[in-house]
């Protein structure tokens, strides 16, 4: 006998399967939905029917669509964090960073637009909770990076709030180009004014601890 996603399964762990089953289902499908619209119009029932199930179903899934947009950003979001240190581990200070960091908002742009869509248009969005998670997922990407930063010889002499802000310009700056590379279909000049900015950025790293000349006469 089929069952469909709001049947009860016969044993505790298909229900389990089934019950992760449902609830990507939704996360799916409202992602789907979000492609033409934003998080702040979408109503559940709207998620439910695209999905097939009853809109009971949403509530043991999700308290309301603003629960399932955090849900969206660490989706969208939680997975990127490793890859993110990581490539910035592997290449250190220079072109090899550069052009690392460059291809991973690429590829991540390419293999998962619906995400990256998402995430431009409800970081200033009109959920509040969704918001906020954003918010939270690009601090600590901007702690992480900050971190890694200061394992680098290149950090000598630098304060953890210095440190801190030239994170955040990389967080930033990722943000930013993934946004840009979603409105166009030729990623290339897209890319190489990415790698231009980063390069300035990298420019004013290496001189930020320069003493200024003097202006006394």
């Amino acid at each position: 006998m089929s069952h469909t996603l709001d049947d009860p399964a016969p044993a505790p762990g298909a229900r389990q399967a089934q019950k992760l089953r449902t609830r990507q289902a939704l996360l799916d499908g409202a992602l789907r939905l979000l492609a033409e619209q934003s998080l702040s119009s979408l109503g559940l029932r709207e998620v439910t029917r695209a999905v097939g199930v009853a809109p009971t179903a949403f509530y043991r899934h999700f308290r309301d669509t603003a629960d399932l947009g955090v849900a969206l950003v660490d989706e969208a979001l939680g997975s990127l964090h490793t890859t993110l240190v990581a490539t910035l581990a592997a290449t250190g200070d220079g072109e090899e960073r550069i052009a690392a960091a460059v291809e991973l908002i690429v590829a991540y742009v390419r293999a998962y637009p619906a995400h990256a869509r998402f995430i431009a248009r409800e970081r200033h969005g009109g959920v509040r909770r969704v918001r906020e998670a954003i918010g939270a997922q690009l601090a600590l990407f901007a702690r992480e990076v900050a971190a890694q930063f200061a394992r680098e010889p290149e950090a000598a002499g630098w304060s953890e709030d210095d440190l801190l802000m030239l994170a955040r310009l990389y967080v930033d700056h990722m943000v930013m180009t993934a946004s840009a590379l979603l409105e166009t279909a030729d990623t290339e000049p897209v890319a190489d004014t990415a790698r231009r900015q980063l390069r300035l950025v990298g420019l004013g790293r290496r001189h930020w601890l320069d003493t200024p000349p003097s202006t006394n006469p």
